[in-house]
């Protein structure tokens, strides 16, 4: 691996950091956000001055509009980005629609991209994701999908229920994720459906509380009763829908690594700053022992989850699905992260636990990462499976071990 930044990256994450500086950071504090994320004309405004910029969508090729990052670019990028979180949203790169964006570019035909692509990556319209479902359907294990879809002679008919819908409220397209049955047409297997939110049988009935507020559109329950859309809207083929997730998860995860790494060092900042300038027991509280330590340790914490990013993300631009990269990344990163933004808000002390700081909001944006996108248990798991089919560590072999399904 080359780990040296070339010259345009590097001066792609300096205007991103810029902008951050220079737009974002005045409108942290802007009114118009709520629990349920921010209110969509805030939204707007944010992609208007990302688009002004010229940061909106870098990971989108760019016949989209986008800059076409790879991988290794939407490190450094989304890392940047991510210092502060309005930010990930004025580019257009915050979940779901990142990850929508990524399986559309590489899933879709050209008239869905054209339908939904194109809009979805000039950040005009919004998306959501519909594949968790309640107990006793699909959530950590996808394998449990209740979600049926039936073919009805042109058409598909959907029926199911999910739950935890990040984006829903507002959204202007579903990607919906159903069992079909075997036919003369297809194998049995899970289907992607396109579907736009406005079609009959597509019902938002609540908007869950939540400890995170930076999702747009909250995260919803969602009732799909009888929801007709024609074989146009498969994406993809019909059956493949489980290799087309975790064509998205992957990556996916990832980004979500790196978004939250930019805001992981933006609360060790504020902390390390306090810690120079507050004073307890006759010196700065940076120059007592357990102060110290907490700064080292995350230090250390986020340069391990620089490497384990940028490795995977090394990985992906070869072309490997680094499935156990991405599982690997993911648990260092989300419980990482999370040790790194509680030491900040433990340096601060009772100013952490307010909202004179962002940390406070951070520290509860960042637990529930452990959760999403497979908690920490499942992907340990998942690990472990592999190590044990493998015979030791993929990284004995420079994490080249070729990805088994």
């Amino acid at each position: 691996m080359d780990f040296s930044i070339p010259d345009e990256l590097q001066a792609l994450r300096e205007r991103v950091e810029r902008f951050v500086q220079d737009e974002i950071l005045p409108r942290e504090r802007d009114s118009r956000q709520g629990p349920h994320g921010l209110a969509e004309d805030f939204r707007l405004e944010l992609v208007a001055m990302a688009r002004r910029a010229g940061l909106l969508s870098p990971h989108v090729g760019r016949e989209w509009g986008g800059l076409g990052l790879d991988h290794r670019g939407k490190a450094v990028v989304f890392e940047a980005a991510g210092y502060a979180p309005l930010a990930t949203i004025a580019m257009n790169i915050f979940a779901p629609d990142e990850a929508n964006m990524h399986l559309l570019e590489q899933v879709a035909d050209e008239r869905q991209k054209e339908e939904w692509l194109l809009p979805l990556a000039a950040g005009a319209i919004r998306s959501c994701f519909m594949m968790t479902e309640p107990a006793p359907g699909a959530g950590a294990d996808p394998s449990m999908l209740l979600t049926m879809a039936r073919r009805d002679g042109a058409d598909f008919v959907i029926d199911g229920a999910k739950w935890l819908i990040t984006g829903a409220v507002g959204a202007r397209l579903a990607i919906i994720m159903a069992k079909n049955a075997d036919d003369e047409q297809g194998p049995a297997g899970a289907t992607m459906f396109l579907a736009p939110m406005d079609a009959p049988g597509i019902h938002i009935e609540r908007v869950l509380d939540t400890l995170d507020r930076y999702m747009t559109g909250g995260h919803a329950v969602v009732r799909l009763a009888g929801v007709r859309v024609p074989e146009s809207a498969v994406l993809g083929r019909v059956g493949e829908g489980f290799r087309y997730a975790q064509a998205r998860l992957a990556p996916a995860r990832l980004t979500h690594c790196m978004r939250w790494l930019g805001a992981a060092r933006r609360a060790h900042d504020i902390a390390t700053d306090h810690a120079r300038r507050r004073s307890a027991f006759g010196k700065p509280l940076g120059e007592h022992e357990g102060v110290g330590f907490m700064l080292a340790d995350n230090e250390m914490d986020l340069h391990a989850c620089r490497l384990v990013i940028w490795h995977t993300a090394w990985l992906l631009d070869r072309g490997e699905r680094a499935r156990h990269e991405s599982s690997v990344a993911k648990v260092i990163c989300s419980e990482a992260i999370w040790r790194v933004v509680d030491r900040a808000m433990q340096i601060l002390g009772g100013l952490g636990v307010t909202d004179d700081t962002i940390v406070a909001r951070l520290f509860r944006e960042v637990r529930p990462f452990r959760i999403y996108d497979g908690p920490s248990e499942v992907h340990r798991w998942s690990i472990a499976q592999r190590v044990l089919r493998t015979g030791g560590s993929a990284a004995a072999d420079g994490g080249n071990v070729a990805p088994r399904a």
